[in-house]
């Protein structure tokens, strides 16, 4: 819940962490939300949720779920300029085209005292007549109830190695390994670059269909540095992997529950790489349904 106080147009945020995802409006194409800090992730917060914040706020501007003729979110691209905040943010959104069928905007979110930080260039559209397949393959993967959480602290093969605890994966998500090697196994070949992971959140943001949040897809997606460690052995440097953009195209929602995001490495030189994602809810009703694919570019930095 966000409530809203007079001209400051001060945001409070209040107990559920999706709340960080809803907008007011603030001003003309202006919005307003507050991202709490369980979503910080290493210095900043998680760039999934920045994303799902930058489409809300466009989804508002467009008006595309009034009306008979919805609209639903395809695909939105969106660039990482400068660290935005946790904290209070603003939105600021231009309507490119609002169409019969098809509408698109544009969206930067950034501080309260800045103008850059996550821009997006998003599509939108009603269903229309076409084709149906899904031609990428669900992974033959265990099942979340055997895997060990990331919470669980490191057994003793790891060795002196510190866990650090971020809020983003203690209190927003929780993750279980499905495909790959622990990051200090140096024993194991590792001969292809992905990793797959089970996921859920700690309090799943349910809609009146029952199903997840489709902006949810944003936050599975923006995980994807793991299909790239998994193909590089160990080293002695421990290294983070910004975002430089990520792309994401949403099919549906997922049902509530685990939800397996598998990545892909393509690609890994001059200090970045290109990974892809597909997110799948294992509980669709003719089987595992593909619910968004993403793609993103990476940097590499190494960690104090």
């Amino acid at each position: 819940m966000l409530l809203v106080h007079g001209a400051a147009r001060i945001v409070t945020r209040v107990n559920d962490p999706w709340d960080s995802t809803t907008v007011v409006p603030v001003g003309e194409g202006r919005y307003a939300a507050t991202i709490g800090p369980e979503w910080v992730l290493a210095m900043v917060p998680q760039g999934g949720v920045l994303a799902a914040i930058a489409a809300r706020a466009m989804a508002a501007e467009l008006h595309v779920d009034e009306g008979a003729v919805v609209q639903a979110l395809r695909t939105c691209h969106g660039v990482f300029v400068s660290p935005v905040p946790a904290g209070e943010v603003l939105v600021d959104v231009q309507v490119l085209r609002r169409g019969r069928s098809v509408s698109q905007a544009q969206a930067t979110v950034h501080g309260p005292d800045g103008s850059t930080g996550f821009t997006a260039l998003a599509v939108f559209g009603t269903t229309r007549p076409g084709f149906e397949f899904t031609e990428l393959r669900y992974p033959d993967v265990p099942a979340a109830e055997d895997q060990p959480s990331f919470r669980d602290p490191f057994p003793p093969e790891a060795g002196d190695i510190e866990r650090i605890e971020f809020p983003f994966w203690e209190e927003v998500l929780e993750g279980r390994p499905a495909l790959g090697h622990p990051f200090w196994d140096t024993t194991s070949v590792r001969d292809e670059a992905q990793s797959a992971t089970w996921f859920r959140f700690e309090q799943p943001p349910v809609g009146p269909d029952g199903r997840l949040d489709p902006f949810t897809g944003f936050v599975f997606a923006d995980v994807m540095p793991g299909a790239v460690f998994e193909k590089v052995s160990p080293t002695e440097d421990r290294w983070f992997a910004p975002s430089l953009d990520l792309t994401v195209h949403l099919f549906g929602a997922a049902t509530p529950g685990w939800v397996l995001a598998h990545y892909r490495a393509h690609l890994a030189a001059d200090g970045y790489a290109s990974v892809d994602a597909a997110v799948w809810d294992p509980r669709g009703a003719d089987g595992p349904e593909l619910v968004a694919y993403a793609t993103q570019q990476m940097f590499f930095t190494r960690m104090a």
